[in-house]
């Protein structure tokens, strides 16, 4: 933290974290009283385009120019910077989001911390530190993907949650720019409880998929839990709990978005998991959401209830599932993804069942895993030796893996 500079301070996440106990991925400083020619006489390189930003000459390390930032239009853009010597640290720190990210550790290890923010750590709540909170609507999103990564004995505080409605009735919400929702959303399913996110943006508009849930019934000898919503979050919570992939834990948020549209159609949820497909893609494509998450939220959507029920199921009609739906023998990461996804989704119905066995997922990886041991080469070989040409050596190939199947599910049923 040394360096030629008179005032410098460790600022925001790197203070809280040290507060909490927590290693900070990155170490951020805000100089206080200096210009940009200043900075660069003393070797730090500029990388800030709206605003001034520097690295250290020798750590790398960003710091900025105080600054204060003033509303100048819609969204997270539309704003005039103020980065002039005379701002002071706690106009600087007045600016951030919430009081626990506006404190500051000048270089004697004294906290600064104008708004509070200790008190709100001890206190486990997270408030907006200044009313300027409603300028920039992505603090909407920081601040339920906070909750995600802290838990559910943290709290928004009712002043703040006034302050997210009034950014959706003033249409604030509608500026979101859709690959930074996608962004802090994409953080927040790594987070350790990423089914608070969901729930703490639950009614702002933001996620109209989500919100057609609520209320949606479903047959409370499968779902004791109750509604659609609840489910949902209780399988995205599995997910998190067994430490599966992003794309797995995007499959278990996605895959009954079917459920409401099949409600509304029929006034039951069958059929939900073809309906679903068209609403997955039409969210991925609104959010910007890249390929490996909208495919495997697809294909889990449109095959769960397929794995739950293997045991039913005859040879061709798994193949069908592992080979054809799923292309799992190209994907075997995406199928991988699907089988964890489809364990969240039996699991995720309240405590009595959340530690229920589920082995259609082993069965299903196990013919998997014979059908990618198998000698495919040969199998060709020995077609074309009879003569088969074309389409014919595929069904050649089909029927060694439906037959490689047969032989997994007789194999398994002698050691029952």
């Amino acid at each position: 933290m040394k360096s030629n500079l008179k005032q410098v301070y460790l600022v925001g996440g790197a203070v809280r974290d040290k507060l909490l106990n927590i290693k900070s991925k990155d170490n951020d400083y805000v100089v206080i009283g200096e210009t940009p020619k200043t900075m660069e006489s003393l070797g730090f390189v500029p990388i800030g385009s709206d605003f001034p930003v520097y690295l250290h000459p020798k750590t790398k390390e960003e710091y900025a120019l105080g600054r204060t930032e003033r509303k100048s239009g819609k969204g997270y853009t539309g704003f005039v910077v103020d980065a002039s010597p005379t701002v002071t640290l706690e106009e600087d720190l007045a600016r951030r989001d919430l009081t626990i990210n506006s404190m500051a550790l000048d270089e004697h290890g004294n906290i600064i911390d104008p708004f509070n923010g200790q008190t709100d750590l001890q206190n486990k709540t997270l408030r907006h530190t200044t009313e300027a909170f409603v300028e920039d609507p992505v603090r909407v999103l920081r601040i339920a993907r906070f909750l995600a990564r802290y838990g559910s004995d943290w709290r928004i505080h009712p002043s703040t949650y006034a302050l997210m409605r009034e950014l959706k009735n003033k249409g604030e919400l509608n500026h979101l720019v859709p690959e930074r929702v996608w962004l802090e959303t994409e953080k927040a399913l790594g987070e350790k409880h990423p089914e608070l996110y969901f729930e703490a943006l639950q009614g702002l508009g933001i996620f109209p998929e989500l919100e057609r849930m609520v209320n949606v019934p479903q047959p409370a000898n499968h779902h004791p839990e109750g509604d659609v919503f609840v489910h949902t979050m209780l399988v995205l919570r599995r997910a998190a709990d067994l430490n599966f992939n992003l794309e797995a834990r995007f499959a278990a948020l996605t895959h009954d978005f079917g459920k409401a549209l099949s409600f509304k159609k029929h006034g039951n949820l069958r059929g939900h998991e073809r309906e679903g497909v068209a609403v997955i893609e039409a969210f991925c494509e609104r959010l910007k959401v890249p390929n490996r998450f909208r495919d495997v939220g697809v294909l889990t959507s449109d095959n769960h209830t397929l794995c739950h029920t293997i045991d039913q199921l005859r040879p061709q009609t798994i193949h069908k599932l592992i080979v054809t739906n799923l292309n799992a023998l190209v994907h075997p990461e995406r199928f991988i993804a699907f089988t964890q996804a489809c364990q969240c989704d039996a699991q995720g119905r309240g405590e009595t069942l959340v530690d229920k066995p589920y082995p259609q997922a082993a069965k299903l990886r196990a013919i998997h895993t014979e059908l990618q041991k198998m000698d495919k080469k040969q199998v060709v070989q020995d077609a074309l030796k009879n003569g088969k040409k074309g389409p014919e050596i595929g069904e050649e190939v089909k029927l060694a893996e439906i037959n490689c199947i047969k032989a997994f599910l007789e194999h398994e049923k002698s050691q029952a």
